[in-house]
């Protein structure tokens, strides 16, 4: 069995690198921008909740995965600024 120490630690820094990756991402510039993640290139969970971590995208352009690209961009790479209702 795991240490339970070292697997909370092991979430918790996960959870906060994301976090940092979402600032930062903010600072810089960036949104997110929904339906034009390629498979397995998305940036982290998807706005349906099918999955919550980067990389996990089934197919090309799913209206619920999204990427950060610089402000002003997203409409011009055929995505959306706005996450998709949820169902």
């Amino acid at each position: 069995m795991k240490n339970p120490t070292i697997v909370s630690t092991a979430l918790a820094t996960a959870l906060s690198l994301g976090l940092v990756a979402h600032a930062q991402a903010a600072e810089g510039g960036k949104e997110k921008c929904y339906g034009i993640a390629k498979a397995g290139q998305n940036d982290c969970a998807s706005a349906s909740g099918s999955h919550s971590c980067a990389g996990q995208a089934k197919a090309d352009k799913l209206p619920d995965e999204w990427k950060f690209v610089a402000k002003g961009t997203c409409e011009k790479e055929g995505g959306k600024t706005q996450a998709p209702a949820k169902k």
